[in-house]
């Protein structure tokens, strides 16, 4: 297990579900952003680190037909799975930037995993990880926290992000769809300013 997989394991085995700042009850955004990308039921969705995020739980009740997440956090993804006794779930325990997908996945939807990585080849790895698992025509709906957002969570430095910054990040086989801000309040009333970009990938 590497050191990121232990930091995560910690945080997971020593907070409750509402005492860590990405908590949400709904993840209605996410929702929203997967739909408005033309994305139905049909679909196959990889949720990267996922961890223990209730957006499993709503895209099962929706009845998305194929779903996984992919976490460090061993202990995060048994969080979900205890909650979510669903068999049709791909749970996937791994750091993405070191994870050779199986399959293509139609949506891959990140929020707030891709900012922890500050270095360039960590960066890097996770886009040949990207673009191993999402096939030409493929959406990719990364979240990151703003240029005025966090510089630090559970610890850790970040890395901010515009939709432009991102952009140049992933490469030119990545076109933009879309680009929102958004303040998200954590569980004890703190707003963090967000960004989520949407991409389709093109070639």
């Amino acid at each position: 297990m590497n050191e990121r997989a232990q930091h995560w394991d910690r945080i997971y085995a020593t907070k409750g579900e509402n005492e860590v700042s990405w908590f949400e009850e709904n993840p209605e955004l996410s929702l929203a952003l997967i739909r408005s990308a033309g994305v139905d039921t049909s679909k196959s969705v990889i949720d990267i680190g996922g961890g223990a995020s209730r957006l499993v739980d709503a895209l099962e009740k929706a009845g998305q037909s194929r779903i996984a997440v992919l976490d460090l956090s061993e202990i995060a993804l048994q969080r979900s799975r205890e909650r979510v006794a669903s068999g049709n779930i791909e749970w996937i325990v791994a750091d993405v930037t070191t994870w050779a997908p199986a399959r293509h996945y139609d949506v891959w939807h990140d929020r707030a995993a891709f900012h922890f990585l500050i270095e360039a080849e960590q960066q890097q790895a996770y886009v040949a990880a990207l673009r191993a698992a999402v096939p030409v025509g493929g959406v990719a709906i990364i979240g990151t926290f703003a240029p005025n957002g966090p510089e630090k969570c559970s610890g850790l430095p970040v890395a901010r992000y515009s939709a432009e910054r991102l952009k140049s990040v992933l490469g030119d086989d990545f076109a933009l769809m879309g680009q929102l801000l958004h303040e998200h309040r954590t569980p004890w009333g703190a707003v963090q300013h967000f960004q989520f970009s949407t991409f389709r990938r093109s070639a």
